[in-house]
């Protein structure tokens, strides 16, 4: 099966009524044809990629409930609560439940009466949850995060390792693993634990061609963030990974300091202040979130725009499952990082301290050095990430800092074996700083002190400056020339022999900061990004955002619940003026169109009125005149002609500052009181009493409870006594 599937298919028909998509992407049909049919599937695929709907359109497809294994509460929350917007039938099973709130699911689970449920790993290895899934009608198992199982996952899970009951206990019934980042390792681990050997492995390609690479180095962290984020994503959305707690409260008392609205979460608070940290970001627009790695899994928001480390993750597995946590919806983001020295010198040394066994400590070494050479490269960012997932890609992207502004490269041979020496000659003990200045030729007080202002490498490297020694010490650590000690001492490697012996060339980098702004907004666009909307556009798109949050708050659920920002700027580059055009609308299905169609019209509406219409297609141009002269625009009659533009006009007035008294009285914006599309119609009509305010197409029942008298009266000031034939 292809991504291009017939109309008539069941599935790409669920996908197109539910989630208002009209094709599946990449592999995505391929998936959802082999477990609708019963089978078995490993599914790699990239974060933001459309794992969910490789189990959820089979649920719907198949008879019984989908059984979904999920790590985290929150993401639980997140995906019923996104799912029931959409009309499908889903719940959890989890510790946040009541007695009674249990008793109910397990109820609607063994009437037949879900479409989808999810639940921890520890809660479905109960044996009271396991004899219950015995008598359910099960569709199908799906076990989320499948990368816990292994001990070579950058995320292991013990609890995980329990599922090995499914193909015990549940043969018959299809399984379906997915992560997002699993090497050949971990991978033989998936297999093993949930009995899917000879299963189809469906890999999808780890690309991300929205998210935009950068990695500078480490000078004012907090600085270069505050810089970047007012520069490029003021505003927005973003997260911020430290990799210590107290980073993590500095980091953001400092941003909140400087007007940015950020809020801490660690592992180190209490579950109040998480959750409400958590529910913060979820339900608003525009916080920045700081915190260790323990804030991640269970983030499903789609409109992060940013992702930022001021601190060095510890391997390339986490690096990519965290940056991939920006542009789920597609648009640009960016993944952006700063590091230096002490950074890898730190992870170098919590890798070697650990209690884990010397096999684990030297896969993990490997996965660090593969990072290193990441940050390090002068070449195309995303061919080195992606060739490290076992994928081809021949750079340039055009979407990476190197890509953007190329770095200088240059043979760096002789500064190296100055540095080395430097280590080695001072008896491959001390850190950085004391190199750099025995390099330099400063004759402190710790360098007099220990002799070393005599040493032959004193004052070699006078030549350069500070930030350059920096790097090229930096680079020797990461390139693996030179290793860390217990006290942050350097001392030089068995590798390092040859490269003084001069036996070996070595090329490094000169450290660039950023991509050149100019280059930087000229290919903002590349790869299928969608952000930001044009300037023509942005006046709806943010109409749209801000009654999409007020929506989600009086609704109880996250903005994007309502709709993506990826489909408001669908919106706001259409212009749906009617049900059928918002119908065809990336992300709106017939759930959403029934709940939200007659605001998001209205809001289009007002933003066409008095201007003049964007540029439209032939084919939307043809459908809005079929239409209108149907009289079908949103099922509702054609509005009356007005016969006196005057009467019109000062009808119009008075009801536009009626509205203004009415939206300073309820704190209602003014579209919500009655949008302009309203106020037009109730201008033509001129209604004089509460049964002909009932006619208005917009003007409803709850509205004319609310203002009917209040407008009804307006009309009939307007008109004055004489019109009323007084």
């Amino acid at each position: 099966m292809s991504a291009a599937l017939p109309a008539t298919d069941p599935a790409l028909k669920i996908l197109k009524t539910v989630w208002g998509y009209d094709a599946f992407r990449g592999v995505q049909a391929e998936i959802v044809e082999t477990v609708a049919g019963g089978g078995n599937a490993l599914v790699l695929m990239p974060t933001g990629g459309g794992k969910s709907l490789c189990y959820q359109v089979p649920s719907l497809l198949r008879p019984g409930v989908g059984i979904i294994v999920s790590p985290l509460i929150a993401l639980m929350k997140d995906q019923v609560d996104t799912l029931r917007a959409l009309g499908v039938r889903a719940a959890y099973l989890n510790s946040t439940l009541s007695p009674e709130g249990v008793r109910e699911v397990e109820a609607a689970l063994l009437s037949g009466e879900l479409d989808l449920l999810y639940a921890a790993p520890e809660r479905l290895l109960l044996p009271r949850t396991l004899d219950l899934l015995e008598r359910a009608p099960v569709a199908l198992f799906a076990v989320d995060e499948a990368h816990c199982v292994s001990q070579w996952g950058h995320d292991f899970r013990p609890e995980y390792q329990g599922l090995n009951v499914l193909p015990e206990r549940f043969a018959h019934i299809p399984r379906l693993a997915l992560t997002a980042t699993a090497d050949d390792r971990t991978r033989a681990d998936i297999l093993r634990v949930l009995g899917l050997h000879g299963a189809p492995q469906f890999i999808s390609s780890f690309d991300r061609p929205n998210i935009q690479y950068r990695v500078a180095a480490k000078e004012g962290p907090k600085t270069q963030l505050l810089d970047f984020i007012r520069s490029e994503h003021a505003g927005d959305a973003g997260i911020v990974y430290c990799l210590s707690r107290k980073s993590v409260e500095d980091t953001a008392a400092w941003l909140q300091a400087q007007g940015v609205d950020a809020v801490a979460y660690h592992a180190g608070l209490s579950p109040r202040e998480r959750n409400h940290a958590q529910d913060r970001f979820l339900n608003e627009e525009g916080l920045v979130v700081v915190a260790t790695v323990a804030f991640g899994m269970g983030i499903d928001k789609p409109n992060v725009r940013f992702v930022a480390h001021l601190d060095l993750p510890k391997s390339m597995e986490s690096y990519y499952q965290e940056t991939g946590r920006a542009g789920r919806d597609g648009l640009a983001s960016t993944a952006w990082m700063v590091y230096g020295l002490a950074d890898v010198v730190n992870v170098r040394r919590m890798l070697a301290g650990s209690d884990a066994p010397e096999e684990v400590k030297r896969v993990e070494a490997g996965k660090l050095d593969a990072l290193l050479t990441f940050c390090e490269t002068a070449a195309c960012r995303r061919e080195v990430l992606l060739a490290y997932f076992g994928e081809t890609f021949q750079g340039p992207c055009g979407n990476c800092d190197t890509c953007l502004n190329p770095p200088q490269v240059r043979d760096m041979t002789r500064e190296a074996q100055m540095a080395l020496s430097a280590a080695i000659r001072t008896g491959n003990r001390y850190g950085a700083a004391h190199l750099t200045d025995v390099l330099l030729g400063r004759a402190t007080e710790k360098v007099v002190g220990m002799g070393h202002h005599t040493l032959p490498t004193f004052g070699v490297g006078a030549g350069h400056d500070e930030k350059v020694w920096r790097g090229v010490l930096r680079q020797l650590v990461s390139l693996g020339y030179l290793a860390a000690g217990e006290y942050h001492g350097l001392s030089a490697t068995g590798k390092a022999r040859a490269l003084l012996k001069g036996e070996t060339r070595l090329t490094l980098r000169e450290d660039t900061l950023q991509p050149k702004a100019a280059k930087r907004e000229r290919t903002r666009d590349r790869g299928g990004s969608r952000a930001p909307v044009a300037p023509a556009d942005q006046p709806l798109f943010e109409a749209l955002r801000a009654w999409r949050l007020s929506r989600a708050r009086s609704l109880g659920v996250p903005p994007y619940v309502i709709f993506t920002d990826a489909t408001l700027k669908g919106i706001a580059e259409f212009r749906p003026t009617s049900h059928a055009l918002l119908g065809t609308v990336s992300g709106v299905g017939q759930r959403k169109l029934a709940d939200y169609g007659d605001e998001v019209v209205q809001l289009v509406r007002d933003s066409l009125d008095g201007a003049a219409p964007a540029p439209v297609s032939a084919a939307e141009r043809g459908a809005r005149e079929n239409s209108a002269v149907l009289g079908i625009l949103n099922g509702r009659p054609a509005e009356a002609v007005p016969t006196d533009p005057a009467k019109t006009e000062a009808v119009a007035q008075a009801l536009r500052e009626l509205r203004q008294t009415l939206s300073r009285d309820t704190g209602h914006s003014s579209f919500v009181v009655f949008p302009n599309a309203t106020l037009q119609a109730l201008a033509e009509r001129q209604p004089r009493t509460l049964t002909e305010l009932q006619d208005i197409p917009g003007f409803g029942p709850k509205r004319v409870d609310a203002y009917g008298d209040q407008v009804v009266a307006a009309v009939r000031e307007a008109l004055g006594s004489e019109d009323l034939g007084f």
